[in-house]
Order: C-alpha cells, then structure tokens, then sequence
C-alpha cells in the first residue's frame, strides 16, 4: 500500500492541539494503515490507497469533527517527497546548517507574487536570506542564514502573502523522507 505524508498547518503553536496518538487512532479509524506521527508538531505518516485530494479533505473534515480543529492538511506521496528532497536548491546549506533551511509545502499552489514579495521584505540591510519555488509551483524552499528567528521572511511571511501551506525544516523533512523509504 502507497504510503503518504501528511502535514498540517500550525498545529501545536496558537492552542492549536491533537495529541499525537489521538490522531493515529484518528487515522486508523479511518481505515488508514500503520499510521505514525514524528514530533508533536503536525507530521502523521500513513499508508492508503485514497488519492491526494479525497485523503486531504477526509483528513481536515474529521480533525474538525474530533478535535474542533479547521486545520489545513497537506498531503504528498512518498514519490512526491523524493522530488521535494531531489528539487532542494539549497543542498548546500542544508548539509552544513540543517535547521536554517526551510520547506514550505503548499496546499493549492504558491500565491502570484509570493517569491518577489519574500524577496522584497529582506531588503534594508538584513542579512542575505534566499527563496525560491520547486517547478510545478508547490513548495518553496527558504534558506535563513541568521536563523528563523532572525528572519524578516519569516516574521511576515503570511498565508495572504505565500498562499496556504506549512513548512519544515530540512532535519525534519529528512526524518519524514525517512519514514516513507525515500
């Protein structure tokens, strides 16, 4: 059976909670198999025949039925994971400082502008930080030379401004890559 990644946006941060063995028992329930969570943060691996879409939705109707939760849920295959790896323009920086790179996988694509506008707000004697988008306009990649926290990007960087998605630093979408085989 597939496997597919499932990410959710912002969960754990704002009061947004699941506990994790909640949501594999979530997912079992749902006729999902073997599902597993890394970290507490919104990384839930499972193993289905459902396609992106359909697993998407089933997923963001019963995290509102269960827990109360509008949560985003992105969803990738594990052959789409290894084209995100493979895709990295900042392997580089990845293999030194892992947590300075971030992934930031979209739900329905990147807004038009997202890049430039990203581009824009590190101007005014910041440190150089770079962003660019994968082919295909789902995922953009952000590489935070100073740190997240340090980041002009980051701060700013809204779901008005990039469109719906979440992120993950490089060690993290290693360890997911990881959990799929790729």
């Amino acid at each position: 059976m597939p496997h597919r990644i499932i990410l959710f946006r912002g969960m754990n941060t704002g009061g947004v909670r699941a506990p994790v063995a909640e949501q594999r028992a979530m997912a079992l329930e749902m006729g999902l198999e073997n599902p597993r969570t890394l970290l507490a943060s919104g990384n839930l691996v499972v193993e289905t025949d459902r396609t992106t879409v359909a697993l998407e939705a089933a997923i963001e109707t019963e995290m509102a039925r269960r827990f109360g939760l509008k949560i985003a849920a992105m969803a990738r295959t594990a052959g789409q994971w290894s084209s995100l790896i493979a895709a990295n323009p900042f392997a580089k920086q990845a293999a030194a400082h892992p947590a300075q790179v971030l992934t930031m996988i979209m739900k329905a694509g990147i807004a038009p502008g997202a890049v430039e506008a990203c581009r824009a707000l590190t101007e005014g004697g910041e440190a150089v930080e770079a962003v660019t988008l994968k082919t295909g306009g789902d995922v953009l990649y952000f590489w935070f030379p100073d740190g997240m926290g340090q980041s002009g990007i980051f701060k700013k960087a809204t779901p008005r401004l990039l469109g719906m998605g979440t992120g993950r630093n490089w060690n993290t979408v290693l360890k997911l890559g990881a959990m799929v085989g790729v």
